[in-house]
């Protein structure tokens, strides 16, 4: 039996392409969605652009037949627009008016008639109304990844024997059958997939603290080569610093993406500049131009407004914790830092001032191509698949693009830990030799006694 699958208007703005992705079952768009979709054909934000698509779509598939009768999808569904079932009994306490209690009123209506019936929303509290007159629902992922147990972290531990530990130092590489990982369920070793670009801790087998770090290039596992640098004399205390560093300071040539995932307090942000400032302050080689950072809590698909004042004035309140991480890296002594708050600003408003660090929305990076700069896309978390993409295709020559951030941290109401656009990136560059990617873990949070406990127990 065919399947009736109901759309919410959010699926929608969310995907315009869910109209078409349920294949040969039927779809159904309740009346009062198509009036709320018309709220937004006018909007410049992706979800007007979702709506307008979706106007297009099904404007294409009307002239094809009758939509209250239903008209064929080119999958071999039927999408129809329902006019009727008014009359259907809700709960009376549920207000006749609000669209979503019209769309579970559609969805009771069609399953009485005898119709398999699943609501397709990505409104948490409307799935759980569904639950309660008994109507089946389902979010909605266009492009989903695994649970987070399962999402690739770009790390490994392996276990080899000693003297390979000591062959690895002297010829600077190890064969990867040689690197193996512990089955607690099966009691025995087993060689492990490695993805090109994989990070290795790498523990001797005879004395599991005897360790080495080194990176699969594809073929072998090589040393790290930056891991002990300290960029403006920040020191990495920890195995995830040393590998982000290495993925920081490769050559834009090598490795033009770098992804950093991990919780609050791991020094993502704080070493992302820092490797910046670097590379165009201390080592002035002229790689990059200027650091740019963005940051989505000034979404794609939000206006920044039309109050007086700049671009950088107006996205400056989204930026305060890049200021948090500057004054860090401006001034490295921790006891003088503070004493004069006057002098600490100046130094960071000269960064600004002479151009060394730009900020923009995230919604002008569209259209650019951006040629020799250094990229920081700080709460990447909050993007969408769609917006990461747009991103990443604006990457031209010589510029290193960072994303970094905290699935656990989403403030987005259409995405979580698995739509969400990081960790979508994460799994679809995952091997790939233009991406090094790291996740941080908790016990390698360094903010604070207190950020590191409270990352782990809240």
């Amino acid at each position: 039996m065919k399947k009736t699958y109901v759309l919410d208007t959010n699926v929608i703005l969310y995907s315009s392409g869910a109209l078409l992705s349920f294949g040969d079952n039927h779809v159904v768009i309740p009346e009062v969605v198509l009036e709320e979709l018309d709220n937004f054909k006018k909007d410049k934000t992706d979800l007007g652009a979702n709506a307008r698509h979706a106007a297009r779509t099904i404007d294409k598939l009307r002239k094809e037949g009758n939509l209250s009768k239903g008209v064929f999808l080119p999958n071999g569904g039927t999408l129809r627009v329902e006019m009727n079932h008014y009359d259907t009994i809700m709960p009376p306490a549920w207000e006749k008016e609000k669209p979503d209690n019209r769309i579970l009123q559609v969805c009771k209506a069609l399953k009485e008639l005898g119709e398999d019936v699943i609501l397709i929303t990505k409104d948490i509290f409307e799935r759980i109304k569904a639950d309660t007159v008994n109507i089946k629902s389902e979010d909605y992922y266009e492009k989903v990844v695994p649970e987070n147990d399962s999402q690739y972290t770009g790390r490994i531990e392996v276990y080899v024997p000693s003297y390979k530990l000591e062959e690895f130092y002297a010829k600077k590489s190890l064969n990867p059958d040689d690197a193996l990982c512990y089955s607690h369920e099966e009691e025995d070793y087993y060689i492990p997939e490695l993805y090109t670009n994989q990070f290795v801790l790498m523990h001797s087998m005879e004395n599991e603290k005897q360790t080495a770090l080194g990176r699969f290039d594809g073929k072998k596992i090589v040393p790290l080569y930056y891991k002990d640098i300290k960029p403006l004399g920040l020191n990495p205390r920890n195995v995830g610093q040393k590998f982000m560093l290495e993925a920081l300071f490769t050559d834009p040539i090598k490795a033009p993406l770098v992804i950093i995932k991990g919780p609050a307090g791991t020094a993502k942000t704080l070493f992302s500049l820092a490797v910046g400032l670097q590379k165009i302050i201390e080592e002035n080689t002229g790689q990059y131009r200027r650091i740019l950072v963005c940051r989505p809590n000034v979404p794609m698909d939000e206006e920044i407004g039309f109050l007086p004042g700049s671009e950088e004035e107006k996205i400056a309140p989204f930026m305060r914790p890049i200021f948090d991480n500057l004054e860090i890296l401006v001034d490295s002594d921790e006891k003088e830092r503070y004493k004069n708050e006057k002098e600490l600003q100046d130094k960071i408003k000269e960064l600004f001032d002479r151009r060394i660090i730009t900020t923009e929305a995230v919604a002008y990076l569209r259209g650019r191509s951006i040629v020799k700069n250094w990229v920081i896309i700080d709460e990447a978390q909050n993007l969408s698949p769609k917006q990461v993409k747009a991103i990443t295709t604006r990457v031209g020559e010589g510029t290193k693009l960072i994303l970094i951030g905290d699935p656990d941290q989403i403030d987005h109401p259409f995405m979580d830990s698995r739509s969400n656009g990081l960790c979508y990136a994460s799994e679809k560059m995952k091997g790939s030799e233009l991406c090094y990617q790291v996740t941080l873990k908790f016990d390698e949070c360094e903010r604070s006694p207190l950020a590191y406990e409270s990352a782990q127990k809240l």
